[in-house]
Formats: structure tokens, sequence, C-alpha cells
């Protein structure tokens, strides 16, 4: 069994695009410590999403030409008291939209939020467009924001049909800021002097140690994991009068979460993301080329005079890359998916053959971990 790998090889590892180098001033990682307001949250503190249709006006020809839309106009300017005949519209100047944005918790009314426009029709290009006023609303169908303003892409569309030039989609655009909160979404933070905390990634050893850390600043047992992707917190007599700085202390309590063994690779980019708990044991891959060899030699631990440990036989490991070229490299004991990548990578080796020697050790049964596919 390998000793502890290090906390992350990479935040993302690319492979083949010079980043390689960076493995070998990688070391051991310390244990985690973060807050527990960056792994979970309040069970009732959520975000909306909210949608809407609406006009986009004064494209310069790039808009719709679909007489389904014409409907849509002539039903927008009825509210304003003017009567048009669909058949008689020309909409290329205008083009039908969907509205998308999302309510964060606790907005209130007045404030303003970023929404989202697409283009549902057939309009070449949103550039230069204004949205007119339009509603959107949330699951409920109740209104809680109108959104109005002009349409930035963050590209362009020019040219005729014979030569023409686009950078980005220009039938995507935002308006920043262009949403104005009407109505306010209730939230209850606490359940009958209980608060719930709903961990962003469930594991039951990170549930129990968040449930410890709060009884211990509690010096109480109030806290436990109810399963795990929940910690149920009773708030003390004395501060149910502020629950708010209570939750306060909670949410920057540090925790040491956990997680599963898994390596993520994406074939196509060539990205392969290593977790801390992946071990490998004693293996032989050879792969075109490329020889590896992650061998285990037995080793007497004797503990310090009078420290109260045992005599153990360990189990001390090598690994040794050979190529065609005849390079042999020898790694020292303590091997890791790390130590495997620096080596090939020493020698030359592709992204693509890298990653079939991570899937070969997988497949041997020497990879103690989740495989998963991009």
């Amino acid at each position: 069994m390998l000793k502890k790998l290090i906390g992350l090889i990479f935040t993302a590892m690319i492979l083949g695009t010079g980043l390689f180098p960076a493995l070998a001033a990688a070391e051991e990682n310390p244990v985690i410590i973060t807050r527990i307001k960056d792994i979970a949250r309040l069970e009732g503190v959520r975000s909306n999403q909210l949608t809407g249709m609406g006009l986009v006006v004064g494209l310069n020809g790039t808009g719709d030409s679909s007489k389904s839309n014409a409907q849509l106009v002539a039903n927008t300017v009825l509210k304003w008291g003017i009567q048009l005949s669909v058949s008689d519209l020309k909409v290329k100047n205008i083009a039908a939209v969907f509205l998308t944005a999302t309510l964060p918790p606790y907005t209130r009314s007045g404030d303003s939020l970023t929404v989202q426009v697409a283009s549902f029709g057939d309009a070449k290009s949103l550039q230069g467009g204004v949205l007119l006023q339009s509603p959107l609303t949330g699951a409920d169908g109740k209104v809680y924001a109108v959104a109005q303003g002009p349409v930035y892409l963050g590209g362009y569309l020019a040219g005729t049909k014979g030569a023409s030039q686009q950078k980005n989609v220009t039938t995507v655009g935002v308006i920043p800021s262009g949403a104005i909160v009407e109505r306010i979404v209730p939230m209850a933070f606490s359940v009958q002097g209980k608060l719930r905390w709903v961990l962003s990634n469930p594991d039951f050893t990170t549930a129990t140690r968040l449930a410890g850390t709060i009884n211990d600043m509690l010096n109480s047992t109030t806290a436990r994991a109810v399963d795990m992707g929940m910690v149920e917190v009773d708030i003390p007599e004395e501060r149910t009068q502020d629950p708010v700085a209570f939750i306060s202390e909670i949410e920057n309590l540090p925790v040491t979460p956990d997680g599963l063994a898994k390596v993520i690779i994406n074939e196509r980019t060539g990205t392969v993301i290593v977790g801390d708990k992946v071990k490998i044991a004693p293996v032989a891959v050879t792969h075109r080329n490329i020889t590896v060899k992650i061998t285990a030699t037995p080793k007497v631990s004797q503990p310090n005079p009078l420290s109260g440990g045992q005599t153990q036989v360990v189990q001390e490991k090598a690994v040794e890359v050979n190529e065609e070229q005849g390079r042999l490299i020898l790694m020292p004991a303590g091997t890791n998916i790390g130590t495997i990548v620096r080596s090939l990578n020493a020698v030359g080796t592709t992204p693509q053959d890298i990653i079939a020697v991570i899937v070969a050790i997988k497949e041997a049964g020497a990879l103690y971990g989740t495989l998963e596919f991009m």
C-alpha cells in the first residue's frame, strides 16, 4: 500500500501543455482545512431561477424573418393601444428572445440582476439591440423581476452574404444589471429551532466531522449528522434572540473535508485530475515502448525507544520506467501517481500514452479508486 498520496497532484493537471515540470516541485500537501461555509449551506437558503420572453428592437436588418414572430410583436404593441396587422409587419429589425436570470437568496426589491438573452427565432445577430420591458417569472408563475436595456454580445457579425466575419455567438447576449427585482422570495434558515446544514458533496465522514466540530464549539451534543448530506444543529436557548450571529460563528469554523478516491480523465483534451485518496498497489505495465514497474520491498519499521510504538513490517515501493532509448528511471520509496507521471514525462511520453498507462493500472486492479471519463 502506498503512503499518503499528494493532496492534489494538480487542481487541473493538463497533460502535454508543458506543465509537467511543475510536478517536480510538488510535495505531499498537508491536511486540507476549510470553513464550514465553503462546503455546506443552510437548507432553505437558495437561489431561484427566473425566465421570460421579450423583444429586442433596433437591429440593423439582422432580426427575425419568420412570420410566426410577427404575432408576438403585434401582441406586445397592443398593450400600448396600437393595433397592427400581422400580415403588414416587417420584423427584420426585431428579434424574439428568451430571458433567463438567477435570483440570489435574500435579494430585496430594487436590487439589480444580470439577464441572459437568447434568440429563439432565425435572427442573425442581436448586436445593437435593446430589450423592451419584459417580466421575469419564477416556477410558481409569479413575476419577481422586470428586465429592460441594451444587449451586450461580446462579439460581432459584419459583412455580406458573400464575405462576412463573425466573432463569438451573436444570437446570445447579456444585459448587466438589466433586471430590477420587484418581489422578494421569503426564506427560513431555521425550522423549529433547528439549523440544517446541507453538504455540497455528501459524505458520511465529512458530515460526522462537521457535526463534531460544531459540538466542540458548543461543548455539547446538539449537532448530529442526519445522513451523508445533512447535519442538524439545535439553536441554544440563549442564542435564539440572535440566530444570525450564531450562524456566522458556525459557518466560519474550520473543518477537514473527506472525499472519494477518484481519477478523472478527459482524453479529448489530455486532462487528468487525481484525488489525494488514490492508492496504487505493486504492478507492472507495458505499453508500446514503455515499461512501468512498481515494486514493493519489505522493510522493518522500528519505533523510537520509549515511544510506545510497535515494530512492524512495511512495504517500501519503487518505480522503474523504461523506454526505447534505454533511459531507466528509478523512483524512491513512497511512489504515487505524481511520481509515475513525472517519470513518463521525463522520457518524452505523450499524453495519450500516460492516460493509457493509468487506465491499464486500473484494469489490473492496482489502482484503488474510481476512474471516470469526461
